[in-house]
């Protein structure tokens, strides 16, 4: 089942337990499939890897409101955005723990043979490329920082 199609599935769902906050969550995320599917040069149906960039997008997007509002002290517009998180994170792929980026990091830095801090725009490259949508591109860049230090 595709994205669209479960996102579809959980609006009618959302819509039947009268579920308003989630259903605009829903519709948030459904809106951003379709103007990406209509977007100039594409051709209907995205790809996983393109949803699941789009969901990245969409979750750092509320993460970053989210710690704005908390920090300007509006409780209302922190706690819609930490909502519109949560339920965006339930179609996020299974997000990687440090221990294991710093795995895949560690055989990066193999592959393209870096040596040092110089080397970091070869090892994020191939990184962010091997970790999309399983890890947070902040701690991908912190972690090959220390790497490459070391």
């Amino acid at each position: 089942m595709s994205l669209k199609q479960q996102i579809d599935k959980d609006i009618k769902t959302a819509m039947l337990n009268k579920q308003k906050e989630e259903l605009l969550a829903l519709r948030a995320v459904k809106s951003m499939i379709l103007l990406a599917e209509t977007e100039k040069g594409k051709s209907g149906e995205l790809d996983k890897e393109t949803e699941d960039k789009l969901l990245m997008k969409a979750a750092k997007q509320r993460k970053e409101s989210a710690e704005i509002f908390k920090k300007e002290g509006r409780e209302d517009l922190f706690a819609k955005e930490s909502f519109e998180l949560e339920i965006i994170s339930r179609y996020l792929p299974k997000q990687l723990s440090e221990e294991e980026i710093a795995a895949e990091i560690k055989k990066v830095i193999a592959q393209v043979g870096a040596s040092g801090p110089q080397d970091m725009g070869k090892v994020m490259g191939a990184a962010t490329k091997a970790m999309a949508g399983k890890a947070d591109g902040k701690v991908i860049s912190e972690i090959v920082k220390k790497l490459l230090a070391s």
